[in-house]
C-alpha cells in the first residue's frame, strides 16, 4: 500500500524513467552501438536525480528481454552480426529508475530507420498495453486484465506472449509477488488470481510476437542476461560463520549489497571491483576470478541470475510498459514526463 510520505518518490522515480525512455528513443539509430545506448540511459539516470532500478536492456527482433551489455560487450548467445542497430531492426528499450528504492519501470519499442516494416506489431503492443491499463480498477479480476490486454495484438494478427508478465512493485522490490498477465489466461488460471487492489503499484508489459507459439525461451547460460541480484540481505555473513566464504569473498559480497540492496546490478558495474584487490591481475586471471566467485555467490544462494529471452520460434517481438499506481478511481500512470 503506497504511503503519502513515499508518494514523491514514486512519481519522480517514474518521471526520470519515462525522460530516460524518451531521451534514448532519439540515440536509437542505424549504426549506433547498443552498448552506447546503454550506457548513454544510465548516466542520463543518474544525472537527473535518479539511479537505475536494474540495469538498462535492449532486446532486437526476436530477442525479447533480459539482455544487457557486460565489461567485454559479449553478444548474446546466437547473435551473429555486430551489436549495432541496423535499418528495420524492431528495438525493445527496458529502463527503470529508483530513487529511494522507489521504482519507475517502463519499456518502449521502434524500429530503426524508416522501413515501416513493423508498424502494426508495434501499434499493437502499445495498444494492448493501454487496454490492460484501463481496467486496472480496484476488484477487477486479473484474467479479465489479461483478456484486455491481449485483444489488441490478436485482432491485429499477432500472438500474445504467454509466458512473461508485468509485476507488482514494491520499495527495494521489483517483483513484488503478484504477476499481471497479458493473455486470456481464464478464471481458474492458478498463477493469476485475485484482484486488483487499490494502493498498489503494477508494471505493465505486454509483449507480442509474430511467431505462432506465443512464448519465449531462454537464451545461452544462466547467467547470459549479464544481471545479477542480491537475494538476501546479510547472507553473506552466515556464510562466513560457516567457512562457505573466505574473507575476501564475503567482503566483496558485503560491497554488492551495500550498493544495490535486492535491485539487480550489471556485470559491468561490478566487475572493476575487482582492481583494487587483485591490481597486478590480467584481463584473463581477473575473468577467471570473478567467475569464481560469481559462482560460490550463487552456490550459497546470495547471488540470482537471469537468462536473457528469446522468441520460442524465431518471431519478431513487441513490447511496451508503463507503471501504475491503482487509486480509488482507478490507475494513475506514474511514468509520464
Amino acid at each position: 500500500m503506497v504511503d503519502d510520505s513515499s508518494l514523491k518518490y514514486w512519481h519522480d522515480a517514474g518521471h526520470v524513467a519515462r525522460r530516460t525512455l524518451e531521451a534514448m528513443r532519439e540515440e536509437i539509430t542505424v549504426g549506433k552501438t547498443w552498448d552506447s545506448v546503454i550506457q548513454s540511459a544510465e548516466r542520463f539516470i543518474r544525472r537527473n536525480g535518479g539511479n537505475p532500478a536494474f540495469p538498462v536492456t535492449i532486446a532486437v527482433n526476436d530477442l525479447a528481454a533480459h539482455y544487457t551489455t557486460d565489461h567485454s560487450v559479449t553478444a548474446p548467445e546466437g547473435w551473429e552480426r555486430e551489436m549495432t542497430f541496423q535499418n528495420g531492426d524492431l528495438v525493445k528499450l527496458d529502463v527503470g529508475v529508483h530513487i529511494n528504492g522507489h521504482i519507475g519501470d517502463n519499456a518502449l519499442t521502434l524500429e530503426v530507420g524508416n522501413k515501416g516494416k513493423h508498424t502494426d506489431q508495434i501499434n499493437a503492443a502499445r495498444e494492448s498495453r493501454d487496454a490492460a491499463i484501463e481496467m486496472l480498477h480496484p476488484g477487477t479480476p486479473w484474467y479479465k486484465v489479461g483478456a484486455a490486454a491481449a485483444q489488441p495484438s490478436l485482432d491485429a494478427g499477432f500472438q500474445p506472449i504467454r509466458n512473461l508478465c508485468g509485476h507488482q512493485l514494491k520499495p527495494w522490490e521489483l517483483h513484488a509477488g503478484v504477476s499481471v498477465p497479458s493473455y486470456a489466461c481464464g478464471a481458474e488460471n492458478p498463477g493469476f488470481k485475485g484482484v486488483v487492489e487499490e494502493g498498489s503499484v503494477y508494471a505493465v508489459e505486454p509483449f507480442n510476437t509474430t511467431g505462432d507459439s506465443g512464448m519465449i525461451k531462454n537464451i545461452g547460460a544462466r547467467n547470459s542476461s549479464n544481471i545479477y541480484r542480491v537475494t538476501s540481505k546479510g547472507l553473506w555473513r552466515k556464510a562466513l560463520s560457516r567457512k562457505q566464504l573466505k574473507p575476501l569473498g564475503a567482503q566483496l559480497a558485503r560491497n554488492l549489497e551495500e550498493r544495490y540492496s535486492t535491485l539487480p546490478f550489471a556485470e559491468r558495474w561490478a566487475f572493476p571491483m575487482l582492481e583494487k584487490p587483485f591490481p597486478e591481475a590480467d584481463e584473463e586471471s581477473r575473468q577467471s576470478k570473478w567467475n569464481a566467485l560469481v559462482k560460490k555467490l550463487i552456490s550459497i544462494r546470495f547471488l540470482e541470475t537471469y537468462h536473457a529471452l528469446g522468441c520460442h520460434d524465431g518471431g519478431m517481438i513487441g513490447q511496451f510498459e508503463h507503471t501504475i499506481l491503482v487509486n480509488s478511481g482507478g490507475p494513475e500512470i506514474l511514468t509520464v514526463e
